[in-house]
C-alpha cells in the first residue's frame, strides 16, 4: 500500500526479552546488515494486524508468544536514497511511513525461527541493548529508529523495572486465535 506521496505503509516491531535487551536480526544476502523485523501492510489490514502477520512470516512468533506492550502514536517514515528507488515501479515508491510496536518476548527464545514466510528475511539473531540499533542499521533508518524507540521508551523502562505500562495503548487489541490451525 503506497500513499500518494508515495511512502509505503509498513510496521515495524521491536521484542524485548525480560532484561529489556531487544532482538536484533541480520537480513539474508544483505551483507552484515541487521534490522528489526518490519514488513508493509496488506490492503484492508490494520497495523496491529500487520505486525502479528509480520512476527510470525519473519521471526516465527505468534501472538500468544509475546505480549503487546505499546505502539508508536502515529506514523514515522523516512526516505529511501535515490539510488535504492526503483524507478520503473508504479505507484512510485520513494520511502515507507512506519507504526511501530514494542512486544516483550514471552517464550523461550528458542523458539524464534525463520521459516515462516514465504521466503526467509534473516538468517541469524541477537539480543542487544535497546539504543544499540539505531547506530549499527544502515544510515537511511538511523533517525526512524531513534525516533521510534524514543517513543517507546517509556514502556521499555516500565517493562525493564518489571511494572505495567499504561501509557498509549489504544488501537491494541491482541489476538485472540493462534496463526497456525
Amino acid at each position: 500500500m503506497i500513499d500518494t506521496e508515495g511512502f509505503r505503509a509498513n510496521v515495524g516491531i521491536v521484542i524485548a526479552n525480560g532484561a529489556g535487551d531487544v532482538l536484533w536480526a541480520k537480513r539474508v544476502q544483505a551483507g552484515d546488515s541487521w534490522q528489526f523485523p518490519q514488513g508493509g501492510l496488506n490492503t484492508g489490514e490494520s497495523p496491529v494486524d500487520a505486525a502479528y502477520r509480520e512476527l510470525f512470516e519473519e521471526v516465527g512468533l505468534e501472538s500468544h508468544q509475546v505480549n503487546l506492550i505499546a505502539q508508536t502514536r502515529g506514523w514515522l517514515s523516512y526516505r529511501i536514497p535515490e539510488h535504492l528507488i526503483r524507478k520503473r515501479q508504479k505507484p512510485r515508491c520513494i520511502g515507507q511511513k512506519q507504526r511501530w510496536f514494542l512486544m516483550q518476548l514471552s517464550c523461550a527464545a528458542d523458539e524464534i525461527r525463520f521459516d515462516c514466510g514465504d521466503k526467509a528475511e534473516f538468517s541469524d539473531w541477537r539480543w542487544v541493548s535497546y539504543w544499540y540499533p539505531t547506530v549499527d542499521v544502515v544510515n537511511f533508518k538511523q533517525d526512524v529508529y531513534r525516533r521510534a524507540l524514543r517513543e517507546l521508551a517509556p514502556a521499555h523502562s516500565a517493562l525493564v523495572a518489571g511494572k505495567r505500562y499504561s501509557g498509549n495503548s489504544r488501537g491494541m487489541k491482541r489476538r485472540k486465535k493462534s496463526r497456525r490451525t
